[in-house]
């Protein structure tokens, strides 16, 4: 749901941007309108920004490879923090600049009707887009807040395309008070201002997505709810008696690693703990169907053990360590 979801936005933010850069360059031909060069290049970033995440989402289906044996899963995690480098350099780092000489060389801005009329269009059109982004978002937001949302979301096109329209929308009315402030005043400089605004707010977004998407590059386990399921789904309360440590990573949005040591009875055969594995498999699948990659290691449950706490030192990262027999 996710991935096609992720795709119809994309798709709508795409055809949306293309027509708003196209306008936007225009307004700036017949205007010199700074607000406007520095919208156009946002926006035209924004396309190429779009084409990156489809370019992952086709590049992240490949089959897995000896070389990469858990897939390309990460492959849209990759793109997506190119995004916020695009973001960063190419819409916030540029709008800054401009909106610095403007502020520094301002002058009048000629033919005032063709900014404000592609400042209306565009935010008609980005309305669009953002609504698109919203709805497709809204199925997989649940009961989150949005904040939630783009903090937690796995997926992250859906994140990206709701932080590029959000800020698009605000540049826009950034833009055009910039503009109507320097035709009210005659003063260029408000037009300057208007774009320094723009560049900084694509900025701090740009920031927010590549914290976001580190963070998803670095590996994130499963959310709440889903580690929830899997507990329940791997202890049948008779051959499998607990959990004893269980890991979780998304090797992709909609692709789960799971590695667990689960509690068996001392007294088990070979075959009734394989069966059991097996069944426990099976239930996890069901319960979180995105569940891909399972390892369960049996042993024996030791009370003492277990009151000694969690290995802190022999997770992944930490110093190497022999493990404990028998627990």
């Amino acid at each position: 749901m996710s991935a096609s979801g992720g795709t119809r936005a994309i798709v709508a933010a795409l055809g949306a941007n293309l027509a708003i850069a196209a306008s936007k360059f225009a307004a700036f031909a017949f205007s010199g309108s700074s607000s406007m060069l520095a919208e156009g290049v946002h926006s035209l970033a924004d396309s190429g920004n779009q084409f990156l995440l489809l370019v992952g989402g086709k590049k992240a289906q490949r089959e897995a490879t000896p070389q990469h044996p858990f897939g390309y899963g990460r492959e849209r995690y990759i793109y997506a923090f190119l995004v916020s480098i695009v973001l960063f350099s190419v819409g916030g780092m540029f709008a800054v600049y401009e909106g610095y000489e403007k502020i520094k060389h301002p002058h009048e801005i000629e033919h005032w009707y063709w900014p404000v009329g592609v400042l209306v269009f565009a935010i008609i059109a980005e309305g669009f887009s953002f609504r698109t982004a919203i709805k497709e978002s809204n199925p997989l937001r649940g009961n989150l807040s949005w904040k939630e949302f783009v903090r937690r979301a796995k997926a992250p096109e859906l994140p990206v395309v709701l932080l590029e329209d959000f800020g698009a929308l605000v540049g826009l009315v950034l833009a055009l008070g910039g503009v109507g402030l320097a035709l009210l005043t005659g003063d260029g400089v408000w037009d300057g201002i208007g774009t320094l605004c723009i560049g900084i707010l694509l900025i701090l977004i740009a920031l927010v997505l590549a914290a976001e998407t580190k963070s998803l590059l670095l590996g994130e386990a499963a959310g709440i709810e889903a580690v929830h399921k899997i507990e329940a789904a791997i202890v049948d309360g008779h051959t499998v008696t607990g959990i004893i440590h269980m890991r979780t990573l998304h090797l992709g949005p909609e692709e789960l690693l799971i590695a667990a040591k689960i509690a068996v009875q001392h007294d088990d055969t070979a075959a009734e703990v394989a069966s059991a594995i097996n069944a426990a498999e099976s239930r996890i699948r069901e319960a979180v169907p995105i569940a891909r990659v399972i390892y369960l290691e049996p042993d024996i449950y030791s009370e003492t053990e277990a009151a000694k706490g969690a290995d802190r030192e022999a997770t992944p990262g930490g110093p190497a360590q022999q493990p404990a027999p028998g627990h």
